[in-house]
């Protein structure tokens, strides 16, 4: 059958693999540095994977391809995620942790440790600390409450709002998220993993319906069960018929900003 799938540019792929973190459906792998679509019966041709791509090395084709096969997509994944459990069970094992419920890999423990300079930094950096002991940074929160699940789709402070909307674990990361990224913005924060996701994207689209707001930030982590607020927020722009200014921020368990679009 003659549907839409994703071609990859071997030539231009910088192996990055945040197109692998994109795709929901394990459709694509870095075999040798280069991402690649492991079957075609695995690519649902939504293309989550091209914005994602930092070199253009993804293209949306139309050519002859198998049918997209959920219920091979579904096994495929559930052999990932067991070949994951393993994998976080053996560093576990190694590290003497306790164990965990899930395989996300993105709940990999990861020590984390703050830069520090020299002697004579840390010195100048403690005076600097000591004398400006009674300096506070404000926040710059906007509105209350933040969490989606309970903001009201109506809510007046909605209207023509600059939104942000961030994954919970972003504001702990990032350390400048305040004025960085909530400065200016109303701030709804959200789980794509622990959440409903579903139940987001039909609220996220009243809300976009509703207030037609000014631009949209999305915030997310570095770790693949975090796409799904991406995901999430740009199909309830499509089922809204909302075109604003948007983009796209991901941050690293380390504190970096590791890509914008």
């Amino acid at each position: 059958m003659k549907r839409k799938i994703i071609e990859i540019k071997e030539e231009l792929c910088n192996g990055c693999g945040l197109c692998v973190d994109a795709c929901h459906e394990a459709a694509i792998e870095l075999v040798d540095g280069k991402a690649r679509l492991i079957s075609d019966e695995y690519c649902d041709g939504l293309g989550d994977c091209l914005p994602e791509c930092p070199t253009g090395a993804i293209l949306m084709i139309e050519r002859d391809a198998a049918a997209y096969d959920e219920e091979l997509v579904m096994s495929r994944i559930r052999e990932r995620e067991a070949a994951e459990d393993q994998v976080l069970a053996a560093h576990q094992k190694a590290t003497d942790l306790p164990p965990s419920t899930c395989g996300c890999p993105g709940m990999a423990a990861k020590s984390i440790r703050p830069q520090t300079g020299n002697v004579e930094q840390q010195s100048h950096q403690h005076n600097h600390q000591h004398d400006h002991q009674q300096h506070e940074v404000p926040s710059e929160l906007r509105q209350w409450p933040v969490q989606l699940n309970l903001v009201h789709p109506q809510a007046p402070y909605l209207k023509g709002a600059d939104l942000l909307i961030a994954a919970d674990c972003t504001a702990y990361a990032y350390g400048n998220f305040h004025k960085e990224f909530m400065q200016g913005k109303v701030t709804l924060i959200g789980c794509p993993k622990l959440d409903d996701n579903q139940y987001y994207i039909e609220k996220l689209a009243e809300i976009f319906g509703v207030n037609a707001p000014k631009s949209i930030t999305v915030v997310r982590m570095q770790v693949p069960c975090c796409g799904g607020i991406t995901a999430g927020v740009r199909q309830a722009m499509l089922d809204a018929k909302t075109i604003v200014p948007y983009r796209e921020v991901t941050i690293s368990a380390d504190g970096e900003i590791v890509a914008t679009s």
